[in-house]
């Protein structure tokens, strides 16, 4: 099972849901979801804001941050996801937000990325990739690593719900 899948199967199992927001992947993570079959008991939809001005009018990210430091930033990629999963009413919200090339943007080298998941409670895990290969493979190896990310923090999350409802330790 590949992770789109296991996520995919963790959240249904747990009644949860997920919301995509995508820059550089334009796409790609919304399509790999959607391949796995019964998606759509957990997958809410994805927005493709490619465009800067949308990030900030579509996923709420703060236009000033925008400004400051451009599309490419942590805490762009963090305001995405958190920003995606409030607008589709999402459980879990994932993003994508980088630099495929050709060319840098922002000051910021080709294979810059920066991947975002945000949970339940509103607390986000933020990765920073730098990633080598064509603008092909530096989107393809987004959409892997955001998947992982979230992976990761399904399985925390599990664990620390046990845990609680374990008594502790």
């Amino acid at each position: 099972m590949n992770t789109a899948a296991r996520v995919l199967t963790l959240l249904a199992e747990r009644g949860e849901t997920l919301a995509v927001a995508e820059s550089l992947t334009g796409g790609l993570v919304a399509s790999r979801l959607t391949e796995v079959p019964g998606a759509s008991r957990v997958f809410r939809g994805s927005v493709t804001a490619y465009a800067t001005a949308l990030k900030s009018e579509l996923l709420g990210v703060d236009a000033g941050l925008l400004a400051a430091r451009g599309a490419v930033d942590p805490e762009v990629a963090a305001q995405m996801a958190a920003g995606v999963r409030r607008r589709l009413g999402a459980t879990w919200g994932i993003a994508t937000t980088g630099v495929a090339g050709p060319a840098a943007q922002d000051g910021k080298p080709v294979g810059t990325v920066y991947v975002a998941v945000s949970g339940p409670s509103g607390a986000g895990k933020t990765a920073a990739l730098r990633l080598n290969g064509g603008r092909e493979d530096i989107r393809k190896e987004s959409v892997r690593r955001v998947l992982d990310l979230l992976s990761g923090e399904l399985h925390g999350n599990a664990r620390a719900q046990d845990t609680e409802q374990n008594g502790g330790t």
